[in-house]
């Protein structure tokens, strides 16, 4: 469970900050008619935040050298 969120700290405070912005979306501007798919309600707002901070904050993650296939210091 630690090497699991170790490897994805990134994503899960992505998804933190994600979940506390879109709530706060809903709450500050939101949609007073209702008829706006993500912003009428505010678990719709919190789950779109999480899904976006979490893919947010992903693009962040460097890459391991080891795991690249056909890198440049290949002998030819």
């Amino acid at each position: 469970m630690k090497q699991l969120i170790g490897k994805y700290k990134l994503e899960l405070i992505g998804a933190l900050v994600g979940a506390v912005a879109g709530w706060c979306y809903w709450y500050f501007v939101g949609c007073a008619s209702g008829t706006c798919a993500i912003t009428s309600s505010p678990i719709n707002s919190t789950i779109y935040g999480v899904l976006l901070g979490a893919i947010g904050f992903g693009i962040f993650r460097k890459e391991n050298n080891e795991s690249k296939t056909g890198s440049d210091t290949e002998t030819k």
